[in-house]
């Protein structure tokens, strides 16, 4: 690994702990376009090391209380669910079109970033966790089924769609919903992994090296999430996301329209 590699390793970390999301979304690219690992095992791969920082970088958050084990085991196991199926599902699945419908994601998942960002509740950091009744529970199994589907076929850990979903649909703080996701990304992204494991070549060491810096990565992320203000963090990582979007797509498209199908 070089060490301009190293390096991003440790801005996904530092995403993960930051923000609760971010992690696949920028391992996937570097697994493909510095590292030059094929799609669809960079796809697994980032599963992988996403899955066992996201673990890492939990436990900073928990000593803050930052973490709702009530809404993680509703949302978490159906999240699950959806990634190992939807892990199976992708090995029928061309890797051109997994970065395609990646990109796309970004795209999306940077729109509701900025979106959410500017409206910035301040009282959201510190307001008490909500009960969960019958009917929130059932939306966030759903949620979490197809957040699970998506996380495997695209190879994304889903933080960007389970952080909003958690603060709308559950009524989670802004900071416990951060913590609380990455415990459902942890387990979101292993079971993606594992659906993948036997059907895709997998470079261990290279998942082990990077999953190391990622996690460091998560410790530093993980400090600065209390002293960093989100909203203007968020913008300023949705302007990223577009950036890396619009960059697959051109690779994808334009430099290279045939190859990458399998």
């Amino acid at each position: 690994m070089t060490i301009f590699a190293a390096v991003l390793a440790l801005v996904v970390g530092i995403s993960l702990g930051l923000l609760g999301a971010g992690g696949s979304v920028l391992t996937v690219p570097i697994f493909v376009y510095v590292l030059g690992v094929e799609p669809k095992p960079a796809i697994a791969m980032s599963l992988g090391v996403v899955g066992a920082t996201a673990l890492v970088a939990v436990l900073s958050h928990l000593r803050g209380k930052f973490v709702s084990f009530r809404v993680a085991a509703i949302f978490g196991p159906a999240a699950m669910v959806g990634a190992y199926f939807g892990a199976r599902l992708a090995l029928y699945i061309p890797g051109r079109a997994q970065l395609i419908g990646f990109a796309v994601v970004l795209l999306i998942s940077a729109t509701l970033m900025i979106r959410n960002a500017r409206r910035g509740p301040a009282e959201s950091a510190t307001a008490g966790v909500p009960h969960v009744d019958a009917r929130v529970a059932l939306l966030l199994v759903l949620q979490g089924l197809g957040v699970g589907v998506l996380t495997a076929i695209i190879g994304v850990g889903g933080g960007f769609i389970i952080v909003p979903a958690l603060v709308l649909i559950a009524g989670l703080p802004m900071r416990v919903a951060v913590g609380t996701s990455l415990v459902i990304i942890a387990l979101n992204a292993l079971s993606g992994f594992a659906g993948y494991l036997g059907h895709t070549e997998i470079d261990w060491p290279l998942v082990g090296t990077f999953t190391a810096l990622a996690a460091v990565g998560t410790v530093a992320g993980s400090f600065w999430s209390r002293r960093v203000p989100q909203a203007r963090l968020k913008q300023l990582f949705a302007y990223l996301l577009i950036a890396v979007a619009l960059y697959v797509l051109y690779h994808t498209l334009w430099l290279d329209p045939v190859s990458g199908s399998v």
